[in-house]
């Protein structure tokens, strides 16, 4: 594997492990050191346990087409869409001065969209 261009996008879990999935189902997987192995099967394994292997690409296009309206900035959305926030507390820890730039409504409204947008965390 090689880097053409760092810091080119934030991918959500759900992006990292699929380009996880297509590397290992791949026939020159034996191409791949044996640490660079370990590391797809352990960080796939990982991200496996999460709502990231729930997700699809039509859930994820949803989901930031509805949360535009909130003013996110691309990093809290992401982490939103990775760590499926279930209250306010956590959605104030996820958004950056969210006391001044969401209301309580919004906050509701937020956590709303991500309980019907989301696959759940069962």
């Amino acid at each position: 594997m090689e880097i053409v261009k760092v810091n080119a996008a934030l991918l959500s879990n759900y992006e990292v492990l699929s380009i996880l999935s297509d590397v290992n189902n791949k026939d020159n997987k034996k191409d791949l050191e044996p640490n660079a192995r370990t590391i797809v099967y352990e960080t796939s394994q990982y991200l496996n346990q999460f709502v990231a292997s729930k997700q699809s690409a039509q859930v994820i296009s949803d989901f930031v087409k509805a949360v535009r309206s909130f003013g996110l900035t691309e990093a809290e959305t992401l982490q939103l869409l990775n760590l499926h926030p279930t209250s306010a507390v956590e959605i104030q820890l996820i958004v950056e001065e969210s006391e001044e730039r969401l209301t309580e409504e919004q906050v509701d409204a937020l956590l709303e969209i991500i309980e019907k947008t989301l696959p759940g965390k069962e």
